[in-house]
C-alpha cells in the first residue's frame, strides 16, 4: 500500500512537472495581420534610425542579398544559424505580424506563429528599448519593399535543434527593462547608455559568453570572441596604455579612421558604417557613455610601459614589411597622407594583447565598400604562408611593444586558418 502510494505521488509529480513544463515551452500564436496601416513619412524616417542603431541590417542581410532578406550564417557553439527575412513579404517575411506580434518577438524572443527565437537574436538587449523607438522600427520595416526569401533551415546540434528548450534559456536569462534617467548625468551620457544598453546590445559582442551562450553578467562588456575576431574589453577605455579619446572614437564608430587606433575590421566594420549613418549626436553620446565605463582593460601586461619603437630593420619580417606593406603603411605611402591613417605601431591591433584581430585583417584584408572611400585592404591569406605572417607579425609587434612579443603566434595562425571557411 505505501509503495502504491510512493508510485502514485511520483506520477502525480511527473504530471505537474510535464504541465509546467508544457507552460514554459508553448506560446499561442498570434493572428496574422489584416491590413497594413500607412505610417507616416516622419516616423518611418525615425524608425530608419532605429534599424540602424540596432544593426537590423549587419545580420539580415547577407553580402549580394536583398536588403533585410535574411539568409546570413550565424555561427555559434551549439550550431549554425540563419538569419530570417524580416522585409513585409507576407509568405517568408514579416508581412502578416502585427506590432503586437513584433512588440512580443523583440521583447521576448517569440515569433508571431510561437515559435521560440534563438537568442542569438539580442532579444535580451531589445527589450531595453521604448515603446516609441520599437514603434518606429516597426513603421519603417513594414514600409519596405517585400521580397520572396525563404528562411534557410538552420544546422543546430542536439539539444539546441530542439527550440522549445529556448523557453528554459529565457527562463535563466531574460532580464532587463529600460533602465530609468540617471539624474546624475548628462542628457548625453544617458542617450548613451540607452542606446548601448538597447539596440546597439554592446554587450552581446563584447562579453564573454557562458556554457550556455549567455553573457557573464560579472564579465559584462569585458571583451568576447565574435567570428573569430576579438571584441574588446570596453571597460576602461579612456584610462587605458593606448587611451582613446572622444574624437577617437567618434571617428572610428562611424566607419573612419582613428588617430592612434586604426579603423574597424571584421565584424565591427559593418556596425561602424551603419553608425556613420546616425545623427551625430547619437554617436556622440555612445562614446560618452562607453568612455565613462571604468574597469581594467585586456589590454596589456601590467608593468608594460615601454615606447613605440623602430623594429629591427634586419628581422625576418623587415623585408616582408618592405615587400608587402610599405606601400600603404610606410612611413612614405601615399596612402597615410590621404586618409591620416596611423602608423601601424600605434593601431590597436597591435598593441593588444592578442594576435587575432591583426592576423584576421591581414589575412582577409578589408573589402571596398560600392560608393564609400572608406579604408580598404587586399587578403594576404594565399600570398602569405604560415612562417611569412609569423615573421610579419613579430617584426610590427617588436616595433609596436617592444620587449611584449606574442607567444601564440603560431597557434593563434594555425587555428585562424582551419576556422577559415
Amino acid at each position: 500500500m505505501k509503495r502504491k502510494t510512493l508510485w502514485s505521488g511520483a506520477l502525480a509529480v511527473a504530471v505537474i512537472g510535464a504541465a509546467c513544463a508544457g507552460v514554459l515551452m508553448w506560446r499561442p500564436a498570434i493572428a496574422p495581420l489584416a491590413q497594413l496601416a500607412v505610417a507616416a513619412p516622419e516616423q518611418i524616417r525615425r524608425g530608419a534610425q532605429v534599424v540602424e542603431a540596432g544593426d537590423c541590417a549587419v545580420c539580415h542581410t547577407r553580402p549580394g542579398g536583398a536588403y533585410l532578406a535574411g539568409g546570413l550564417p550565424l555561427v555559434t557553439p551549439f550550431g549554425t544559424l540563419y538569419s530570417t527575412n524580416i522585409t513585409p513579404d507576407p509568405q517568408t517575411g514579416i508581412g502578416q505580424w502585427s506590432y503586437d506580434a513584433f512588440e512580443r518577438a523583440m521583447r521576448k524572443g517569440i515569433a508571431r506563429d510561437g515559435h521560440f527565437l534563438y537568442p542569438a537574436f539580442p532579444y535580451v538587449h531589445y527589450r531595453r528599448m521604448s515603446d516609441d523607438d520599437l514603434r518606429d522600427a516597426y513603421a519603417y520595416l513594414m514600409s519596405g519593399p517585400p521580397v520572396d526569401a525563404p528562411a534557410r533551415e538552420n544546422q543546430m546540434n542536439f539539444p539546441m535543434n530542439l527550440r522549445p528548450l529556448v523557453s528554459f534559456w529565457n527562463l535563466l536569462f531574460l532580464r532587463g527593462e529600460p533602465a530609468p534617467t540617471d539624474a546624475s548625468r548628462s542628457a548625453q551620457w544617458n542617450r548613451g547608455r540607452y542606446l548601448v544598453e538597447g539596440a546597439g546590445h554592446c554587450a552581446a559582442c563584447h562579453s564573454p559568453l557562458n556554457l550556455l551562450g549567455a553573457e557573464k553578467s560579472a564579465q559584462r562588456m569585458a571583451g568576447g570572441i565574435v567570428d573569430g575576431w576579438e571584441a574588446p574589453s570596453l571597460l576602461g577605455m579612456a584610462k587605458a596604455r593606448n587611451p582613446w579619446s572622444s574624437p577617437q572614437l567618434i571617428a572610428y564608430l562611424r566607419g573612419d579612421v582613428a588617430a592612434g587606433h586604426g579603423a574597424a575590421a571584421g565584424p565591427m566594420r559593418p556596425v561602424s558604417e551603419g553608425l556613420g549613418n546616425l545623427p551625430a549626436s547619437d554617436v556622440e553620446a555612445i562614446a560618452d557613455y562607453l568612455l565613462s565605463l571604468e574597469g581594467a582593460t585586456a589590454a596589456l601586461p601590467a608593468g608594460n610601459a615601454q615606447a613605440a619603437a623602430e623594429p629591427d630593420s634586419k628581422a625576418p619580417g623587415a623585408a616582408l614589411f618592405q615587400a608587402s606593406c610599405a606601400g600603404c603603411h610606410g612611413e612614405a605611402a601615399p596612402m597615410r597622407a590621404i586618409d591620416a591613417r596611423p602608423a601601424l605601431a600605434r593601431t590597436s591591433a597591435l598593441r593588444a594583447a592578442s594576435p587575432r584581430n591583426f592576423l584576421k585583417t591581414v589575412l582577409e584584408g578589408l573589402p571596398p565598400i560600392p560608393g564609400q572611400p572608406g579604408p580598404q585592404m587586399p587578403p594576404f591569406a594565399d600570398s602569405l604562408d604560415n612562417r611569412q605572417l609569423a615573421e610579419l607579425a613579430a617584426y610590427l609587434r617588436a616595433g609596436a611593444e617592444p620587449g611584449q612579443p606574442w607567444a601564440d603566434l603560431a597557434t593563434t595562425i594555425d587555428a585562424l586558418r582551419q576556422e577559415a571557411p
